[in-house]
């Protein structure tokens, strides 16, 4: 018996998935909501133009650290033999990873400069360490989500934030600025990396089973390209607009970008932590799919309009006025986060099937129209345009091009569309109620308190028969799914 059979080894496949997604939404809620209180906290600290420059060094180290992964931990969580891979994908994450340290540090400069933001290049270079970091951790971090082990996750989750709190806060307070930011989280990942080999109960070893390489390489490859574009596609707004627009813009746009990530990186967090090894281990093909999206959609739509309304009240309240030129912004990017809700569980769903091909050219796709978009509208319109580009390009290319791609494994269009269309037209009369009172109460408080409530208890009465049928649907498709595993 494997380590992951010897966890919850009674338990069928729904209640795992279940008891992962719980646990995996208690972490983001409150994890998000430590952030949230940091956030508000560096705000009234730092200027937009100090948040636009550690933008810029975020954004390195986030496209890079996908590679990193070498899309390695996808193919530890669906593989039959996780133990026998394991080595070689220990050893591939590793040098990968010291790779990248070495190459983004000597060329931290380089990089700060290409992005018009030289003030960056020490913050760059600090982050760079985070990458041999990553790579170090593949194969923990991937038995963990195997194992839907989400209660340890959120323990390092903690730990994590708690590390890079103190330690962000501390070096600010002692006048490190920016390179605070960059320190604080270089020590909150060391500790996190030890502590997921400590809690998935992994040695590390390592090793090169030529035998299994190509395989490996031929599944990973794919994804870690894909998610290295997913990853350029988060950031292409940051690069463009801190060339075209300059570190203080992007230091108001990142705020709006933030903001809109609240409610949406939550569930996405959820949709992520369980869709690859659910949707791997189901039988039953594309039949879970549309429910579980239409579940997602009813809370992510409505999540991203509601915050696209009260936006001005929001900001004005939560990190004050001086932050307002980015309401506009976050009214275009709320609705932007729902969408990548969606797009998040049809990748996973795709990954799951074996076909990391086509999320690939889905992402370059992606990535070189939204790159034009984003040049266009930032010259016409500023933050703005940069914002609404991000919703014309997801409408008018993404959700087609997933649509084709689902297709080919049996899904249809018409599936997604009859489950999840209540919770569209639920989410007009919502967004209808805060808008109302956001124009009855001119101050900002009354407004967000009032809008807010007013439009949570509307969707609430609405969706509250359909939202529990749905939730049964998916329950029942994951006891039948596990049922015919235990027979098979």
């Amino acid at each position: 018996m494997t380590g992951e059979d010897s966890v919850q080894p009674d338990r069928s496949l729904g209640s795992q998935a279940s008891r992962a997604a719980a646990w995996s939404g208690v972490s983001t809620v409150v994890l998000r909501l430590g952030t949230l209180v940091v956030g508000i906290v560096l705000a009234r600290i730092l200027t937009p133009e100090q948040f636009g420059i550690y933008a810029v060094a975020l954004t390195v180290q986030s496209i890079l650290i996908t590679l990193a992964d070498l899309g390695l931990s996808a193919d530890l969580i669906r593989s039959k033999e996780p133990e026998r891979i394991a080595p070689t994908v220990a050893t591939l994450g590793l040098v990968m990873g010291t790779v990248m340290t070495a190459i983004t540090f000597g060329f931290s400069t380089t990089l700060a400069a290409l992005l018009g933001s030289p003030a960056a290049a020490p913050a760059i270079a600090v982050l760079s360490f985070t990458l041999v970091l990553a790579g170090a951790t593949v194969v923990p971090y991937a038995m963990l989500q195997r194992r839907f082990q989400q209660r340890e996750m959120f323990v390092v989750g903690v730990a994590d934030f708690v590390v890079s709190t103190t330690v962000t806060l501390l070096l600010i307070a002692a006048g490190f600025g920016v390179l605070g930011l960059a320190i604080g989280r270089v020590a909150a990942q060391i500790v996190s990396s030890a502590m997921q080999f400590a809690l998935a109960r992994v040695r590390p070893r390592y090793g090169i089973d030529r035998s299994i390489l190509r395989p490996v390489l031929a599944f990973g490859l794919p994804i870690a390209a894909a998610n290295l574009l997913s990853w350029a596609l988060l950031n292409v707004d940051n690069i463009v607009l801190a060339r075209v627009a300059g570190a203080t813009a992007l230091g108001y746009y990142v705020l709006a970008f933030n903001i809109s990530g609240w409610p949406m990186s939550a569930l996405a967090q959820v949709v992520r932590s369980i869709s690859l090894p659910y949707f791997a281990r189901s039988t039953r093909g594309g039949e879970g799919l549309a429910p579980l999206t239409a579940v997602a959609w009813a809370g992510a739509l409505p999540a991203g309009a509601v915050l696209a309304a009260l936006a001005a009240p929001l900001i004005e309240v939560v990190y004050g006025p001086k932050w307002l030129p980015a309401a506009p912004v976050l009214a275009a990017l709320g609705v932007y986060g729902s969408l990548r809700v969606v797009f998040d569980i049809f990748a996973g769903y795709l990954y799951a099937r074996g076909r990391s091909g086509p999320v690939l050219v889905i992402q370059i796709i992606w990535l070189i129209v939204l790159t034009a978009a984003m040049m266009v509208a930032t010259r016409a319109y500023g933050i703005v345009g940069a914002g609404w580009a991000h919703v014309l390009v997801a409408i008018v290319v993404i959700l087609p091009a997933y649509l084709i791609a689902l297709r080919a494994t049996g899904v249809h269009a018409g599936d997604f569309i009859r489950e999840a269309w209540w919770p569209t037209v639920a989410t007009v009369p919502a967004v209808a109620a805060a808008l109302l009172a956001r124009s009855l109460f001119p101050a900002a408080l009354p407004a967000l308190l009032i809008g807010g409530s007013v439009a949570v208890a509307t969707y609430g009465v609405l969706m509250w028969r359909w939202l529990g049928r749905r939730v049964r649907d998916v329950r029942g498709v994951a006891a039948a799914t596990a049922s015919e595993g235990s027979r098979g």
